[in-house]
């Protein structure tokens, strides 16, 4: 693999390293993973949400909004007490909860199956882009269950209170994407009792130092580094990993990361959402959202470089569309589908394709 092509990627990351800390947390802490009995989610009856989401807000509160087919009332509970009530279709904003490592939610209907949610975000001290990968609707009208996967940038800055509550959300296994000098340079800080992977996705690559000249460099170079995820090498032995470790990991929760939380860590939850069949579109939003919570560290970034040098970088530091479509082109011109990719390129046959949904699935 030659040294140009993945040096977007490593530069951008060596530089969020070292410019600057990830910023403390904003939003009231929230405790617990899965309750009692939660582990599995809530049986295999439809759920009728076709929209659901919990975002967290300023001084405690929580907007809920809902779109429920075919109901006519839906009852939110927190820590077992009703919250919000509503139609078929409403929005609720909840204060005065208990402090907790996350908030949970159920969304119980009159009909069909009921829905536990949480903000996406998950608040820690030494992270901006710590989340859950769950929480969304597949072409089926299933959801992918939450408390399971996350998905996270560099683990290096995680303080002691940090490290508490991922073991509070019982992280058991981590994945470090990342390559063999950023793991001596910042290595990982992971929960105590948690099992660590190498998943290097760029393994066996060398050192990469040659750096874009120009925007549309950058660009390309961000290109290259997606493509080469998908058919590299190192890339295709290092998603293997992590799509066994979730499917086998009776204990989960499991944690994938890498320096950002945007690009190998982008493409494992878009290949992993896209295997459980969650829709392109929404799949493509979760990738962009990076862009969102990376916002104050990619602006502090920006701001320590002149403007030619910044111009050339912030195709770097970004997440955009054309990155992840060309994840998904390359799989195309390689293996013709996904579900080929699966199979061929990361060992996930139908068998194991079937059990990981049925796992992370709910509804």
């Amino acid at each position: 693999m030659k040294k140009a092509l993945l040096a977007a990627t490593v530069v951008a990351s060596a530089l969020t390293a070292s410019l600057i800390a990830a910023p403390a947390a904003t939003a009231t802490g929230r405790d617990g993973g899965r309750g009692p009995g939660e582990r599995h989610g809530h049986g295999r009856s439809a759920i009728p949400f076709t929209e659901a989401v919990v975002t967290a807000g300023a001084g405690g509160s929580f907007t809920l909004e809902w779109k429920a087919r075919g109901t006519k009332r839906v009852e939110i509970k927190a820590n077992g007490k009703v919250v919000a009530r509503g139609g078929a279709q409403g929005r609720a904003v909840v204060t005065g909860l208990p402090a907790a490592d996350r908030q949970w939610f159920d969304f119980t209907p009159d009909r069909g199956g009921r829905l536990r949610l949480a903000d996406r975000l998950i608040t820690l001290e030494g992270t901006a882009n710590f989340r859950d990968a769950g929480g969304y609707r597949t072409t089926t009208g299933q959801w992918v269950k939450m408390g399971e996967v996350y998905r996270s940038d560099a683990l290096n800055k995680l303080t002691a209170n940090d490290l508490a509550k991922l073991q509070r959300l019982r992280v058991k296994t981590v994945f470090d994407l990342r390559m063999e000098d950023e793991r001596t340079k910042d290595a990982d800080k992971v929960p105590a009792g948690a099992r660590y992977v190498v998943a290097d996705v760029f393994a066996g690559s060398g050192s990469f130092q040659a750096l874009p000249k120009t925007p549309d460099e950058a660009v390309k170079a961000m290109i290259d580094a997606e493509k080469a995820m998908v058919s590299g090498a190192g890339g295709k032995k290092a998603y293997t990993q992590v799509f066994e470790g979730v499917e086998h990991d009776r204990d989960r929760a499991v944690l994938f990361h890498c320096t950002a939380g945007k690009d190998r860590t982008g493409w494992a939850n878009a290949s992993l959402l896209t295997a459980l069949g969650v829709p392109r579109e929404t799949v493509e939003a979760d990738y962009l959202a990076s862009n969102d919570y990376r916002r104050a560290a990619n602006e502090a970034i920006l701001s320590h470089l002149p403007a030619a040098q910044a111009a050339v970088y912030k195709p770097l530091l970004d997440v955009r569309p054309e990155y992840l479509n060309a994840g998904y082109e390359e799989v195309k011109a390689a293996y013709g589908t996904f579900d080929r990719y699966l199979e061929d390129g990361l060992g996930i046959d139908s068998r194991e394709l079937k059990r990981l949904r049925r796992d992370l699935l709910v509804g």
